[in-house]
This record gives structure tokens, C-alpha cells and sequence, in this order.
């Protein structure tokens, strides 16, 4: 018997001083079961940092010609792919034929700067691609946001990303791999 995605309700206030946005969303996202607490709040985290009101999570993990999350126009167009972890160049080159701009969060530690030094060649010839990393500490720190009814804060800044509920808060710094 299939195991079935676990559905958390969330409440995601976002002060995004950088692009000037500033709004409140509410969300159903889902978590497949082989997906960790961990990545579930990078996917929250990337959903923070690129929102806008046609923002939205695919089915991307279990459909290949998807984002997991994705800015698509009312004419179809995608304007914006997100993709998550340690993508394979073949994958992005397609995600960047594809959208107007594509972001990558990477995260996973020691393997990061492994992965980075294999890919920067051919990862640096697609002008529409961002690539971040997430700090180690700061991806196993995010868990302790998860709750089946999620409530945060976000705030934006130039120099840190804020995330704050009722209980805790944590302070991030992306790591600039690559600029458009």
C-alpha cells in the first residue's frame, strides 16, 4: 500500500524589503513521504523568497516536466522555475530553455562545494540561472518551524532572511553561488 503525503496547513506572512512585497499567503503544502522536514522548509523558504501572487507548488516531485514550485502567466508562459538540491546540469539546461528565469536552492552541507565545483562550467553559460546555497545549520535549524499548522514570519532583508514564529526565530545568510 502506497504511504500518502502528510498536508500542512500554512500561514506565511512575508515582508520582503528587497522587492518591496509584502503580504500575507496562506497554503496546503504537501509532503511526500520520502520528503524531510528539512527540505519541506526550503521549499517554504524559496516559496518566501520568489512570492508573488501566481506563484505555486506543482507536483513536481512526482512529474518531470514540472517545477516543484513555478511563476506561470496567465498565457502559460513559465516566468520563473525553482528547482531544489543538487540538480544535474541536463535537468537546469531544460528548466532554462523552458522559463524566463530559473533558482536553484541547494543545500546538503559538505557536498554543496563538491557538487558546485563539478557543475560551475556548465551551469555558468545559462544567463537566466540564480544559484543559492542554504547553510547546513540553517536547513536542520528550519525544522523546528514544522507543526501541522504552520504559522511564520518572514522578513527580507538585503543581508539576512528572518524567520520568526510565536516560539522561535532564525536568522539566515544565502550563499550567492552563481548571480543572473
Amino acid at each position: 500500500m502506497a504511504l500518502k503525503s502528510t498536508v500542512f496547513k500554512v500561514s506565511l506572512q512575508i515582508a520582503d524589503m528587497v522587492r518591496h512585497y509584502y503580504c500575507d499567503h496562506s497554503l496546503t503544502l504537501a509532503q511526500h513521504p520520502s520528503e524531510t522536514d528539512e527540505r519541506m522548509m526550503v521549499r517554504l523558504l524559496a516559496f518566501a523568497l520568489n512570492a508573488s501572487e501566481t506563484l505555486s507548488f506543482s507536483k513536481g516531485l512526482c512529474v518531470d516536466d514540472e517545477a516543484e514550485l513555478w511563476d506561470v502567466s496567465l498565457s502559460g508562459e513559465v516566468d520563473l522555475w525553482v528547482a531544489f538540491g543538487q540538480s544535474d546540469e541536463k535537468w537546469l539546461r531544460k528548466a532554462a530553455g523552458r522559463a524566463k528565469s530559473v533558482v536553484l536552492y541547494t543545500y546538503g552541507g559538505r557536498s554543496v562545494p563538491v557538487w558546485w565545483q563539478q557543475n560551475q562550467a556548465a551551469l555558468a553559460r545559462y544567463q537566466n540561472l540564480k544559484v543559492y546555497n542554504i547553510p547546513e545549520d540553517a536547513v536542520t535549524a528550519m525544522a523546528q518551524f514544522v507543526d501541522r499548522n504552520i504559522e511564520l514570519s518572514v522578513t527580507i532583508t538585503e543581508d539576512e532572511i528572518l524567520l520568526a514564529n510565536a516560539e522561535h526565530s532564525l536568522s539566515v545568510e544565502l550563499e550567492v553561488l552563481k548571480a543572473e
